[in-house]
């Protein structure tokens, strides 16, 4: 069998919210569906997530046009409340993602496996605006 290796690729933000909220709005599909996209012709018209290790995840992306939409979902392998989700993405990719409790503010570092589809940079800008538009969401609520 042959192993390859994927090509990771970091993310970050400094959200101005406590953890609690930040890690709220992250888990809560009454506010995944209002962040994670990456553009505003894009929206999130469905969202399912079972936060905990195991349990099962799918976000509805579509373009508001109805040109193109698809389904992001995974599965949690770790879970640790307000500090660190790991989780396997259908297609086998792996992604990592750490919140830092700064007390007024949560510092974000998200990494995961690219895919062979689209160039890295591609998929960095891709990820880089949905966190961005997570952290406008989370700081205008």
């Amino acid at each position: 069998m042959e192993t390859m290796n994927k090509t990771a690729i970091t993310i970050e933000a400094i959200v101005n919210a406590p953890v609690k909220k930040v890690w709220m709005y992250w888990a809560e599909p009454q506010h995944i569906i209002n962040w994670a996209f990456a553009s505003d012709e894009w929206h999130a018209p469905y969202a399912d997530n079972e936060l905990r290790e195991g349990g099962n995840f799918k976000t509805t992306m579509a373009a508001k046009d109805e040109s193109m939409r698809f389904d992001f979902e995974g599965v949690y392998t770790a879970v640790k409340a307000h500090e660190l989700i790991k989780y396997t993405i259908l297609d086998g990719r792996k992604v990592s993602i750490s919140f830092t409790d700064n007390g007024s503010t949560t510092h974000i570092i998200e990494t995961f496996e690219a895919e062979d589809t689209f160039p890295a940079e591609v998929q960095q800008t891709g990820w880089q605006a949905i966190l961005d538009n997570f952290k406008k969401y989370v700081e205008s609520n």
